[in-house]
Formats: structure tokens, sequence, C-alpha cells
């Protein structure tokens, strides 16, 4: 089963072109027929010159990034975009939400919707669609989520997964905060799941793990895009009988308590991050004489959900990415309460004190929009944080 990704603004455009150069690579490392077959099957689809042409519709407000992408990956000599797969103009949204939700977004809607029905159309099994943006700017964020919006109606019964970047807490530009929270907001009610990277966490791993003196950029975009990949290429489930899973999509992100649970009051006890739910992917050497039972314990998980039905294991014995061994873990958990609560007390400090909302509501957005997001994700914010 394919995948359709949707490469959003500045950000998504860069990790999305990382993310292919990975999984290209990888494919053609891996000395296993039915794994690079899979791989590409996956993510790319060939064209009648045999070149492998990448499952992706790129679009920017402006057209540098995506004119980068595109010829760096041609360059490449191992895979490229399709030359009629992308969109831009020459007028970006001024890291202003509003303005991408608003403006941009309605205004070329319908040129993006035949762009990405094309890319699914190219598709004989469909997985999912992955729209890849940041939380924080304009056209990321603001057209982002707009054309989530866009595709939940199109196409209703597809799964539909959006990559994040969390943006720097200390800030990248003013409005960062506000542009967040409204995105989350309509993010948690369009999509099947969320999938998020924080920079911070991404910049200590450049730092402190791979002993980058001067981290740029395409540092943290290649190691977003290695986390990523290894999520996304092929892996054998607990059911799929020896056969590489069709569906990279194919986590259970649905997980809700049973109907009958009452949520407990109060602050919980416990100083750890307790799980919804683990999903470990191992590949390469030893895959299945590894321990892993420590992620059995069911302290780490809520108390109506068994252990053994939260934590999922998925194995390769393909190595990935040139590593002889590789662990990727991904959680749903309270980890990200911290960071989504600062942003909230922000966002909400800046509204409380009128800071910038005039910048947001001379393009349509209403204090009641604010109100409704701030509410929304202090809903979400309760919840993790009374898991029990």
């Amino acid at each position: 089963m394919s995948v359709v990704t949707v490469q959003l603004g500045q950000c998504g455009n860069q990790v999305g072109l990382e993310l292919f150069d990975v999984i290209s690579n990888d494919a053609r490392e891996a000395q296993r027929r039915t794994y690079g077959s899979a791989c590409y099957d996956r993510f790319f689809h060939q064209t009648t010159n045999g070149e492998l042409e990448a499952r992706a519709v790129l679009i920017d407000m402006e057209p540098k990034v995506i004119n980068h992408s595109m010829t760096k990956a041609a360059k490449s000599g191992k895979w490229r975009y399709g030359e009629k797969s992308h969109f831009s103009q020459k007028q970006g949204s001024g890291n202003n939400w509003a303005n991408g939700f608003c403006v941009h977004g309605p205004r070329n809607k319908e040129v993006v919707e035949e762009l990405v029905r094309r890319e699914v159309e190219r598709c004989e099994r469909l997985a999912g669609l992955m729209p890849i943006m940041s939380v924080a700017g304009g056209t990321g964020s603001g057209v982002g989520t707009y054309v989530t919006q866009c595709l939940r109606d199109t196409f209703p019964k597809s799964f539909i997964l959006n990559h994040l970047m969390w943006p720097y807490s200390t800030g990248e530009v003013i409005v960062q905060n506000y542009n967040s929270v409204l995105t989350l907001a309509k993010l948690y009610r369009l999509s099947d799941a969320i999938l998020v990277h924080e920079n911070n966490t991404i910049h200590r791993i450049c730092s402190q793990l791979l002993n980058i003196k001067h981290i740029t950029f395409s540092d943290v975009n290649r190691v977003i895009a290695h986390q990523l990949g290894s999520v996304l290429q092929p892996a054998l489930t607990q059911d799929s009988y020896g056969t590489y899973s069709r569906n990279p999509l194919g986590i259970d992100w649905q997980v809700r308590p049973p109907s009958n649970f009452e949520r407990t009051r109060g602050l919980p006890t416990h100083n750890f991050n307790r799980s919804l739910a683990n999903l470990l992917i191992l590949r390469g050497k030893d895959v299945y004489s590894a321990e892993t039972g420590n992620f059995e314990e069911p302290a780490l998980y809520t108390s109506w959900l068994p252990s053994n039905e939260a934590f999922n294991a998925w194995k390769s014995t393909v190595p990935f990415d040139k590593y002889e061994k590789s662990a990727t873990l991904v959680n749903n958990s309270q980890s990200l309460l911290l960071p989504l609560d600062n942003i909230v007390e922000k966002a909400w400090n800046m509204f409380a004190s009128r800071a910038y909302v005039h910048q947001y509501t001379k393009y349509g957005i209403t204090e009641e929009d604010f109100l409704e997001s701030f509410t929304s994700l202090e809903q979400v914010i309760s919840s993790y944080r009374h898991l029990c």
C-alpha cells in the first residue's frame, strides 16, 4: 500500500526532501529484494523511463524552497519529484496563520486538491495521506491546516497522519504560539493521527549524540527524516505472518478509554510519563532475541488498557540506513504535556493583552475562534494530565 505525502511550507518541503532521500538510500542498500520492492512501492512510482518519482505534492506560497527541493532530488540521480506535482506563488503568508488559512488556502483550493487527487489516482492501493508541516509559521501551519481540512473532505475514508514540527521554545517568530494553538486545535479534530518532532529535542540529539558543533537546519532535518523513515519503512508486525506490513500507517492510533471510564480527580501521583501506547520498531541484527519485556510493565500504562495491548513490537532483520542495529520508539504519552501547556499559556497571555490579535481578525479569524482553540487544547492537556 502506498503513501502520498503533502509537503507544506519551508519546513515541510525540507523535511520531505530529506525523508525521500533516506528512504531511497535505504531501499538501495537493502540486500533483500522483497524489502526494497516494498520500500519503492510505498513511496515511489516508476515513470515510463524507469525513473523513481516520489509520491508527493509540494506546496509553498513562495517558489524558492520548492525549486531547490526539485533540483536537489533530480541531481541525486536516484529519484525525483514529478514535474507537475508542485504548486507555489510569489507571495508568502507572512508567518500569519490566518493569512494562510483564510486567504491563501481557499484561493488555491482547487489546484491543490487536483494535485493530490492526481497522486492518489496513481496509487493501486492507498494506505493514507501524510501532510508534513510546521505548527509555527504561516504557510506550513495556516495553509497546511486548510489543506488537511480539504483532504478530510475530499478523501473522507482515507487515513490522515499529520507529521508536525514543534517550534523552538525560545521562539522563531513572535506569533508562533498563536499559530501553534490554532493549528493544533484544528488538526486534533481533522487528523486520524499526529506525529510530532520537537526542534529542541532534535537540536540536543545533534549536539550531544552526533557531536555537531555548528548545527544547521539541514542537520536537524536529516535527524528528523532518519527517525521518521525508521518508522515508515517496511517491518514485520505480530499479525503479518512473515510478510512485510503493507500499511506503514497501520499503528493502532485509535486507543480510547471504555465508555464507562470515570476520570480520576486530582493530580496523578506518579513522576514519569504514563503512556496510552508504545510501539517499538527493531531493525537489523538480533531483533528476535532482543529483550523487550520491560516495555510490557503495567505501571507504564493506563489502568484501563492491558499492557499486552498497549505495547506492540515491529521487527525487520534488514538494517536501516546502514546501522547494524536500530530501535525506534513511537510513544503516545504525557511527554508533550509541558511544551503544549507552555505554548497555550504563552498564547493565552498574549491574547489576554490583545497583542497582535488584529493581525488575525483582519483576515477573518474571530476572537471566538481563539477561545474555541484554547478550550480544545486545555481539554487535551487535562485528559493527558489525568491519565491513570
